[in-house]
């Protein structure tokens, strides 16, 4: 008999989000509201939804875990505009994942706003302002719809305004809603209103305290139901003074969480740290919004004007900290990772305790205990944490030698939260995200046993038992990893372990880790999404208390997601594969000239200039490695990552300098253009060209050299089509559809390449680690991976303009070049179009990319080193990306006919491809 589920609330849009009593604050996103933000009313009332929808996309990548969508205004049909908008985000899937909080004064548009949510949402709000009945009506239909709601302290009388009427109203709602409707206490959400102080007016003094003591009486007696307000109705007394606001609301804020309150309507990742305001302002807002004197309001206005801030001043560095006790020092430091004076201020702490370890077990962990509070409450970023962790990282190392000396001595060891040893698996060579998840979880306290790449199972149960390991966490990037991790649960399971599996990558997935890997293994399996993800899946874990809830709640998660997968309907039928084949994209052969390459056969890059790479790169993917959400550059101004991301881009340009100048990586390619013509839905390739002297063009940049390939006969290139149901005017998509067919008489061509940007990078990397220095080390990386995609995309161009040659007169720039403005696409094999990364065995034959590039392929095909890129280039001016998809078992087996492989092989191939299932 299974146990019930713990009483938590759960919301969902495509993905849950579950609110447990360890959730860190919940920030609501306020901007998809035309009552608070001017430029999202003026998106609407102008029409120009699309727009309105990118903001919504901005609000939750940067973090918001709720979207707020409110539609009152007077020029508006609200209720017209809440189903258009809401129906227009649904269709977006980055947007659609999170919950809806659907906002409106107007019940009419709430319910209409209700129709269109997938998942549970939000509703806000409801009250008892025209009487008892009306309220119960309002609340029996949003329980129908199966919403969680918003509950104003509002009544006959009017908005509630001190303690004793918020806690009166929100009591007397709650016994109605738990007795009269049946609401679950978790899905009841109060607002006990956020008034705005120092107004002038005495009486709205009181305002702030009255929210926050109100909070504190509502939670003590509804212990399960939640506490959320518009906080920046607190300051809006000081509208137009940004920087007093933004102390208001991160002192109101401070309060108002230790009293009970667990969400709000703020964007809480732009406030300050409440530490870090000046004292005098603290002190003087916390004046305001604790009422403490009667002349608060005049004290912060004489100093209000000084926060302002002038246009071209200069932020003179403040070392105040500096003064004050070794213990701050250290946590100040930790905080802001400023390595500077670490080794210094962690000896005078050492000199000042009984035991070196007291220093990393009582100031130092302290500091990274208030990094991982503020990295879980969205207020610090990644690119600051492994900061902190490389001045942790320092500390430790200075203090280890002292440590050593007292463990022979005494034989006392230090405390862990728990021990969890990590690896990228067999075949797979990708490690940036892993030693991100290692560093944010060493900042917490546990102990990280890294075991780096393409790791064999075995080793890692190995090692796992040798450590006595309390967490196994698994990483990889490409798709054949998805197979590697399940057989790991397998041995697993068994070889009898019991300790959680913790899995994460870009390719994994909530529902793959449900479907492929989780019913392989007994114990808890368990996806971990991102780095700050991490720390509380491990903690959940390891706790007495928190294990068993937290392990039912992902169960229930899992089965909810193979109860979908089973119920599969008709929105994903596929169709048959004569079907799809015979819908495919026509080509207009009769007419359509292929282009025929200048300068046909093989071509290699010793030594590719990286200086001209540099206005290749493409930044936004190296802010998502750093978990920064936005596009640059328009990251660099975000509210919310704005300034993190300005300071991650600062520190990225002044070491790009230092690997430009100072050659710290190589970069090679090779690139082929061949005769080629499609057989169904596969390519026969011709490699015989002789190696006849072809005139390079003469145009000041660096030219290749012509070498051999690795083949010299017919070689056929296999690849899947799409089965999806679709109109007979939309085509069901192959790539050898953008190749000219054998019997229409054209002679078409192909072409293919494989770069790289990490030659050389290991001694650079190990340096940076030999000094502890993380972040440096996550850096270059990252950068060589932007070195390597820039040089993929400075290749292609060339090969348009200069080798192929049918796009000569290209002038576009780099943002039309990210965007794919270009004539043709540049497909790679493990990816959407061509998910079979075994395809990568024949493309590098057919280069010999290993003698020409330095590139070689691990057993899963992945490129190693790891910063490299590869695929195939078709010159069809209609030729597009596409994603395969779901395909049959029939084209399975046709594949694996057409391969020359058993159905077994073609299939562990395809597994990881959540969309095939044999069954």
């Amino acid at each position: 008999m299974t146990s019930a589920l713990p009483r938590q609330t759960r919301l969902s849009g495509l993905e849950p989000l579950q609110i447990t009593p360890e959730s860190n604050f919940v920030n609501v996103g306020e901007r998809t509201n035309v009552t608070g933000s001017a430029q999202f009313k003026k998106l609407i009332l102008e029409g120009r939804l699309d727009e309105a929808v990118v903001v919504a996309r901005q609000q939750v990548e940067n973090g918001a875990q709720v979207i707020d969508v409110n539609m009152d205004e007077g020029l508006l049909d609200s209720q017209q505009a809440m189903v258009e908008f809401l129906n227009l985000i649904a269709a977006e899937p980055d947007i659609a994942r999170v919950p809806v909080m659907v906002d409106s004064s107007k019940w009419n548009v709430i319910e209409a706003g209700l129709k269109c949510l997938q998942g549970k949402g939000i509703v806000n709000s409801i009250s008892m302002k025209e009487g008892e009945d009306e309220f119960l009506r309002q609340a029996r239909l949003v329980r129908r719809y199966g919403a969680a709601v918003v509950v104003m302290a509002f009544d006959e009388v009017g908005q509630a305004d001190t303690i004793e009427r918020k806690v009166e109203i929100c009591s007397r709602a709650y016994k109605l809603l738990t007795e009269q409707v049946g609401f679950p206490p978790e899905d009841i959400i109060f607002d006990p209103n956020v008034f705005a102080v120092a107004t002038g007016i005495e009486e709205h003094n009181d305002y702030a305290v009255a929210f926050i003591e109100a909070t504190r009486e509502i939670k003590r007696r509804f212990p399960y139901s939640h506490i959320s307000g518009g906080v920046s109705n607190v300051s809006f007394s000081f509208r137009g003074n940004e920087p007093v606001r933004q102390a208001i609301h991160v002192v109101f804020l401070y309060h108002a969480i230790k009293a009970g309150m667990d969400m709000g309507i703020v964007n809480a990742g732009a406030l300050p740290l409440y530490d870090d305001l000046e004292t005098d302002l603290r002190e003087r807002v916390e004046d305001v919004v604790l009422n403490r004197r009667s002349d608060a309001t005049e004290r912060l206005l004489e100093i209000a004007d000084r926060f302002k801030g002038k246009k071209g001043e200069k932020k003179v560095e403040d070392l105040r900290w500096r003064d004050k006790p070794v213990r701050e020092r250290l946590s100040h430091a930790l905080v802001h990772g400023i390595d500077q004076w670490i080794e210094e201020d962690t000896e005078v702490a050492r000199a000042e305790s009984t035991r070196p370890l007291d220093v990393i077990e009582g100031p130092l962990m302290s500091g990274m205990n208030v990094v991982g509070d503020l990295f879980g409450a969205g207020k610090m970023f990644l690119p600051q944490v492994v900061k902190s962790a490389r001045v942790m990282k320092k500390a430790v190392a200075y203090l280890l030698p002292y440590i050593e000396a007292e463990k022979l001595r005494t034989g006392d060891v230090g405390k862990s939260n728990g021990k969890i040893v990590m690896a990228t698996v067999k075949g797979d060579v990708h490690d940036i995200g892993k030693n991100i998840v290692g560093v944010v979880l060493a900042c917490n306290n546990f102990d990280v046993v890294d075991l780096g790449v393409m790791v064999p199972a075995q080793t890692i149960l190995d090692r796992a038992r040798a450590e006595n390991a309390d967490l196994i966490g698994l990483s990889g990037l490409i798709t054949p990893s998805l197979e590697e991790m399940s057989h790991v649960a397998r041995e697993m399971q068994r070889q009898g372990f019991t300790m959680p599996l913790l899995i994460g990558g870009a390719t994994t997935s909530r529902a793959h880790t449900a479907l492929k890997i989780d019913p392989h293994y007994d114990a808890p399996t368990i996806w971990v999404k991102d780095a700050s993800r991490a720390v509380g899946v491990a903690q959940s874990l390891i706790s007495i208390e928190l294990r068993e809830p937290f392990v039912a709640a992902n169960a229930s998660d899992y089965a909810e997601i193979r109860q979908r997968h089973r119920q599969r309907g008709d929105g994903k039928r596929l169709v048959s594969l004569e079907k799809a084949r015979g819908q495919r994209f026509a080509g207009n052969w009769d007419e359509y000239v292929p282009p025929t390459p200048k300068t046909p056969g093989v071509y290699a890059f010793d030594d590719y200039p990286l200086d001209e790479l540099v206005e290749y790169i493409d930044w936004t993917p190296f802010f998502n490695t750093w978990e920064l959400a936005g596009r640059y550059p328009a990251i660099l101004t975000d509210e919310i990552v704005g300034k993190q991301a300005t300071e991650l881009y600062r520190d990225a340009r002044a070491m790009l300098k230092k690997i430009v100048a100072e050659k710290w990586i190589g970069a090679k390619a090779v690139f082929g253009l061949w005769p080629a013509n499609a057989v169904g839905d596969d390519v026969d390739v011709d490699p015989s060209i002789a190696l006849d002297a072809v005139v390079l063009p003469d145009n000041g940049l660096v030219q290749p050299q012509r070498v051999a390939g690795g083949l010299r006969e017919t070689t056929r290139l296999h690849f899947l089509r799409q089965q999806v149901d679709k109109p007979a005017d939309r085509p069901d998509f192959c790539l050898a559809d953008f190749i000219a067919p054998k019997d229409s008489g054209r002679q078409d061509w192909i072409g293919a390449f494989a770069v790289t940007a990490g030659l050389g990078i290991e001694p650079h990397v190990a340096r940076f680690e030999a000094d502890h220095d993380d972040y440096n080390a996550i850096m270059l990386k990252a950068l060589a991976d932007r070195f390597a995609e820039a040089l993929a995309e400075r290749l292609h161009q060339r090969v348009r303009k200069e080798f192929w040659g049918y796009a000569g007169d290209e002038t576009l720039d780099n943002d039309a070049l990210i965007d794919e403005g270009y004539r043709g696409v540049r497909p790679a094999p493990g990816y959407p179009a061509c998910p079979e990364h075994s395809e990568k065995r024949t493309l590098f034959a057919l280069l010999d990319a290993p003698a020409h590039s330095g590139l070689e392929l691990t057993e899963s095909f992945a490129m190693y080193p790891a910063a490299a890129v590869s695929g195939y280039y078709f010159s069809h001016p209609d030729s597009q990306y596409f994603v395969v998809g779901r395909v049959s078992k029939e084209q399975v087996e046709d594949y694996a006919r057409r391969k020359g492989v058993s159905l077994v092989q073609a299939e562990r191939w395809l597994a990881s491809n959540l969309d095939y299932d044999p069954e």
